[in-house]
């Protein structure tokens, strides 16, 4: 199979009634986007990203851009792991650029990447969260096919995150690992080859002052769950990192981080329509 060079470019936007809207659209293979629906709950637009090809392949390069404008809300979401499969001689490359403009709200809830034996995969991620703008984005891993013995058995993987809030570079992370030395920190941790990684930034609108929130956070922890809260430069945006012994813990770790956050954030009631 050829090499895709696929690109997705959305904008959401206020539209007639208040409700969200896509102003913009334009996908190529192997991008497609579902039908949005408008959850009036949330008062959000829930639009799911459909990669309809097996997975990620030598060679693919991937792009997209997604835009949210004044006053709009907008959940992006996935159905289903993206699974990168084994590359013999070439590597897979992703850049996205999130953008959430003045009072807008972005929820980025994607399912875990999911490297295979032999995978060579580079995902750059750069958020930019404008005043009054809030945001929820999130990052899962999974360590491979632990029933097919691939776990950790990737060749590279390097996942960078850049976080602008408010004109500030706010978080600037560079994850650069081969299975085996992840593992080893895993094993550190008490976690097995099952083990799940999550990592998310919140910034909310305004900096909160209660505290309440984040210790809910911490009391998550539990028997097979890793939960940390972290402060970032810019007053109101936070790094919150979960580890889970498998892929399950990681999905109801992260449904019940956005159960704790729904009182800042009423826009988290949302139904993404997953299982």
């Amino acid at each position: 199979m050829p090499a895709l060079d696929g690109e997705l470019s959305l904008r959401a936007g206020l539209g007639s009634g208040g409700r969200t809207a896509l102003t913009h659209q334009a996908f190529s293979a192997p991008f497609h986007i579902s039908k949005p629906y408008w959850d009036p709950d949330a008062a959000t637009l829930v639009l799911q990203v459909v990669n309809p090809t097996a997975g990620i392949l030598a060679g693919d390069v991937l792009s997209s851009e997604v835009s949210v404008g004044p006053g709009a809300s907008l959940l992006l979401t996935t159905p289903s792991a993206c699974r990168v499969f084994t590359m013999q001689c070439d590597s897979a490359r992703s850049e996205q650029r999130f953008v959430v403009e003045e009072a807008a709200w972005l929820e980025v809830w994607p399912e875990p990447i999911v490297p295979h034996r032999g995978s060579a995969f580079h995902q750059i991620t750069r958020l930019c969260v404008r005043p009054r703008g809030a945001t929820l984005y999130a990052d899962l891993l999974s360590v491979g096919r632990a029933a097919h013995g691939e776990a950790w058995a990737w060749d590279r993987l390097r996942l960078e995150l850049e976080v602008e809030v408010d004109g500030e570079l706010t978080l600037c992370e560079r994850f650069r690992d081969t299975g085996g030395q992840l593992r080893a920190l895993a094993r550190l941790a008490g976690a097995g080859d099952s083990v799940a990684f999550g990592n998310a930034v919140f910034v909310p609108p305004m900096e909160t002052i209660d505290s309440g929130w984040r210790d809910a956070l911490n009391a998550l922890q539990r028997e097979g769950v890793w939960v940390g809260v972290s402060q970032l430069r810019v007053p109101r945006a936070w790094s919150i990192k979960f580890v889970a012994a498998d892929g399950i813990l990681l999905r109801s770790t992260w449904r019940a981080i956005r159960d704790v956050l729904k009182p800042l954030i009423p826009q988290l009631r949302a139904d993404p329509r997953k299982l």
